[in-house]
């Protein structure tokens, strides 16, 4: 039998992670950083813009949905130069790459901006590493034009650094939790069954307050109900879906006599109601708790998912 030894570093570190960790490292990238990162949020002063680039409207981030199409249609167009394919098949697949580009890198710049420092700098990477590619692109299709040999080269060439570059995007994505709906987990993980969260008299009206339901941090909401003349009570996760803020620190506000709670870190919108996003850069909506009121007493429990009974 063989033991499998993985390659660590003295400090236990994989060594085909020290390039990236490097990178998150990396304090002389923030100039830069903050330097993009303020200028997109000029850029995208327009909600909508901003929302739609994000996402918002399709439910999940639409930066990696682009990249799909920018990605494959390049790499693919790289492997035909490789493997000496025809010249005419892989501009056209240059061609189509290029087209997907410029909205892919919208919707990348636009989550770049809402990122922790740390994101932020592997991003910058990211991006530059995908102009670089792209320029190599540009480049095959300017050498085929001037009938140059050099352009089989310049799209293998080009092909290397996206897929670096997209390696990098996997790992923004599935390591740091770039984009990733980060209150999944509440539906799987709250009590199924009925949990105290404490006497209705003793939560403060129209201010939110964080209780835990079992071992999950929840926003509590008394709410006055002007038009009835009554009250409602609201227990949602405290955990912002873009990247953990404490909800319950957020402001709220009344919009159409809709009540809303903003993001304390990066400005998400969601109604309070249920939950749902009116405003990115969070793209999935705030997990909701099942609640009661008994003998004064507020209890409240998760809300399944279909086909799912609770206890």
């Amino acid at each position: 039998m063989f033991e499998r030894r993985d390659a660590v570093d003295p400090r236990g570190m994989r060594l085909t992670e020290k390039p990236i960790r490097r990178i998150e490292r990396a304090v002389r990238l923030d100039g830069v950083a903050g330097s993009a990162r303020d200028l997109v949020h000029r850029l995208l002063r327009r909600r909508r813009l901003k929302d739609a680039l994000h996402g918002v409207w399709l439910g999940h981030p639409l930066h990696p949905a682009l990249a799909q199409l920018a990605l494959g249609s390049l790499l693919s167009a790289s492997l035909i130069d490789l493997c000496g394919g025809r010249r005419r098949d892989s501009s056209r697949l240059i061609v189509v790459g290029l087209l997907a580009t410029g909205p892919t890198a919208a919707a990348g710049w636009a989550d770049f901006a809402d990122g922790h420092e740390e994101q932020q700098r592997v991003g910058l990477v990211h991006a530059a590493l995908n102009a670089t590619a792209v320029g190599c692109y540009v480049g095959a299709l300017g050498a085929r034009a001037r009938r140059s040999g050099r352009g089989r080269g310049r799209s293998v060439a080009g092909g290397v650094l996206a897929g670096t570059a997209a390696a990098l995007g996997g790992h923004l994505s599935f390591r740091m939790a770039s984009g990733a709906n980060h209150a999944e987990e509440v539906q799987h993980i709250g009590p199924e069954n009925w949990q105290p969260v404490g006497p209705v008299a003793e939560l403060p009206l129209d201010q939110p307050v964080r209780r835990l339901i079992g071992e999950v941090p929840a926003f509590v909401l008394r709410r006055s109900v002007r038009d009835e003349g009554g009250e409602t009570m609201v227990v949602l996760s405290d955990r912002c879906p873009h990247l953990s803020a404490p909800l319950h620190e957020g402001e709220l506000s009344s919009v159409d006599c809709q009540p809303q709670v903003t993001c304390p870190w990066h400005g998400s919108v969601f109604r309070v109601s249920d939950g749902e996003v009116v405003h990115g850069p969070a793209t999935a909506p705030v997990p909701r708790f099942d609640t009661r009121v008994r003998n004064g007493l507020l209890e409240a429990k998760v809300r399944t998912l279909p086909g799912v009974s609770a206890s």
